[in-house]
């Protein structure tokens, strides 16, 4: 399932991540401290223009793009293209996000796409599908897991055609699923919430976990990072609001 709009030629392979790759999370309050040690950067899409991926790659880090697949962001500047018919309830917590109709891939392909094309356009090497764990949540719409693993699975084809690797976000439920078609796997709070175990067929395949706590969890970050050291997964934490704040494991 590939798609036929997109202005790049279909792509034979993407980057391939292993296990044990240090990591940085920088989606709020740009610009991105780039000098920030890890091998791995994930920031947002429509806050960083090519030069901020350009640099990083001269420092020989590679660079996620951060998409939200699952809701709409009123701020963003291709807000007003998705239609009605796809948004659904308020994101509890999240002012200025609403739900998305997954099911709807005939509406939601020509800004994914879009989305995915301006990735690749910047040079990123990955992408991040946020909110995609969407079906046991309170959306507006009767969204069921196959629903959930269909839309993952488009979203794989479509950044793979990019020459794009993706990972899954949170839904440990799914990565069984998901593995064989996803790249690497990200996770927040899965060390205080008890599931991180749920990953690690990731880790069995080759194929890195990116893990992150956060501040305001009580989470005893130093287990955590014994745990991720018998397991190869790199934790860091971070505040809740994804700055250039970061600490590592000791």
């Amino acid at each position: 399932m590939t798609s036929s709009s997109s202005p790049f030629p279909f792509a034979a392979d993407w980057w391939h991540p292993a296990p044990g790759l240090t990591w940085q999370w920088h989606l709020s309050e740009p610009p991105v401290d780039t000098s920030v040690e890890a091998e791995v950067y994930d920031i947002d899409l429509f806050d960083n223009d090519a030069s901020v991926v350009e640099t990083l790659h001269d420092q020989g880090r590679k660079v996620i793009c951060y998409i939200s697949v699952g809701s709409r962001e009123d701020w963003r500047p291709d807000a007003d293209q998705f239609p009605p018919d796809v948004l659904g309830k308020d994101y509890d917590g999240w002012p200025g996000e609403k739900w998305l109709d997954i099911r709807r891939i005939d509406l939601l392909a020509p800004i994914i796409r879009l989305r995915l094309d301006l990735c690749k356009a910047k040079g990123f090497d990955a992408v991040e599908p946020d909110n995609l764990q969407i079906y046991d949540n309170d959306t507006g719409f009767p969204i069921s897991y196959a629903d959930q693993l269909a839309y993952a699975h488009w979203l794989a084809d479509e950044a793979h055609a990019r020459g794009l690797a993706i990972g899954l976000k949170n839904a440990a439920d799914m990565v069984a699923d998901s593995l064989p078609f996803f790249d690497f796997a990200i996770t927040e709070d899965c060390f205080v919430q008890g599931w991180c175990s749920q990953v690690l067929p990731f880790i069995a395949a080759r194929k890195p976990v990116f893990a992150a706590e956060y501040t305001d969890t009580g989470v005893d970050f130093r287990a955590a990072c014994t745990w991720g050291r018998l397991h190869n997964i790199n934790f860091i934490q971070k505040h809740r609001i994804l700055t250039a704040f970061r600490i590592t494991c000791p």
